[in-house]
């Protein structure tokens, strides 16, 4: 007689559940505050240790960071008490420091670091005057990463040629200067691989935006652009294989920053940069330099309030017979009228439509 199996008894699983909000105890690898306070040896309970400052008077500029750790330029005018005056060291992050949804730190943020015995701590952030953000992902710990903090400007690389200017990107980072209250300058690279300007710069220059045009191989323009960044904390941004890591090998040819080919077969950069760093040139230049990026998520920007980050559409919008009109589908819209006739650029209109769909489908896959 063959013993039938039983359907309904469920098979005992042998992986072992992890639920590290639930079982944080048990989850130390993936419990933040705990490896920083192993690192730090810092006590548990440090509640007889002296408070993080309620206010403070910042001594240092985050270079760069990792979810425990943070190179610093302390301040030549105003070190504190730090030996290390002018110079740029490895702090441990305070555990105390409160992590909510957005990113702890940024290049370019203002911190107080203080000595600890051998150790320096990051024991401070001061408010962010500037950010730069975007969204962090569905899958991600965070809901915002601030890509940059108490910056002036945003340098948006493209590149002229190779790989292929695409102006959607470059919409989205206006978004996004907007939305931190940074000026935007479009630098399109790789002039020496063509004979004329992308044709959609035209678009830009309708916006009175700042462009400019730089050739790492020949040195077209990066006169003109140092000067425009003298004085200044800026951000390079772009998709990879611009050229971004190659300006600033050109603007200092002492930093030596590594870079790489693009890609023959796919016409895509690959990433050389991996993780955002601050650089200080001659000439009162600070910049930093990020990731390259295939996508850029949006923070905090609903599918209704994409069209007033679109200029010459908000200008059209008035006009409309709706008052929610989504400049799409519906009828007697003063914006796909001022399409058709030409007052508005239909790649601008296009890209409009792009980012505002990507947001709803967001929204209904949250």
């Amino acid at each position: 007689m063959v013993k039938r199996k039983r359907l309904e008894k469920k098979k005992r699983s042998t992986v072992r559940e992890r639920d590290w909000e639930m079982r944080h105890d048990t989850a130390f690898s993936h419990d933040l505050s705990r490896h920083r306070r192993a690192l730090a040896k810092l006590p548990e309970n440090s509640s007889y240790k002296d408070p993080l400052p309620a206010s403070f008077t910042p001594n240092a500029t985050v270079v760069s960071h990792s979810r425990r750790w943070a190179f610093v330029k302390i301040d030549a005018e105003n070190p504190g008490a730090l030996p290390d005056s002018g110079e740029t060291r490895l702090c441990l992050i305070d555990e105390r420091l409160p992590e909510g949804d957005e990113s702890l730190l940024a290049p370019g943020d203002r911190v107080l670091v203080e000595m600890e015995e051998d150790n320096a701590v990051v024991r401070g952030i001061a408010p962010r005057s500037t950010r730069l953000a975007r969204h962090a992902g569905v899958h991600g710990r965070l809901n915002q990463q601030i890509i940059a903090a108490n910056v002036d400007n945003l340098v948006i690389v493209a590149a002229a040629a190779h790989p292929p200017f695409r102006p959607g990107l470059v919409d989205r980072f206006l978004i996004v200067a907007q939305q931190g209250g940074v000026t935007p300058l479009l630098c399109i690279n790789k002039m020496d691989l063509v004979e004329g300007e992308p044709a959609e710069i035209s678009l830009y220059r309708a916006l009175n935006m700042e462009i400019c045009f730089t050739s790492c191989k020949t040195g077209e323009g990066l006169d003109e652009l140092r000067l425009r960044l003298a004085g200044k904390t800026s951000v390079l941004a772009g998709h990879s294989g611009v050229g971004k890591s190659s300006i600033l090998n050109r603007l200092d040819p002492g930093l030596r920053i590594y870079t790489r080919e693009v890609s023959e077969a796919t016409s895509r950069g690959r990433h050389a940069t991996t993780a955002a760093a601050l650089y200080e040139m001659q000439g009162g230049i600070h910049i930093i330099d990020t990731p390259g990026i295939r996508a850029l998520g949006l923070w905090n920007v609903s599918p209704e309030e994409v069209a007033f980050y679109f200029p010459e559409l908000a200008a059209c919008s008035t006009g409309c017979k709706f008052r929610n009109c989504t400049h799409i589908h519906e009828a007697q819209c003063a914006v796909k009228d001022a399409v058709e006739s030409g007052l508005v650029p239909l790649q601008r209109y296009e890209s409009y439509k792009r980012i505002r769909t990507s947001l709803e489908e967001e929204i209904a896959e949250s």
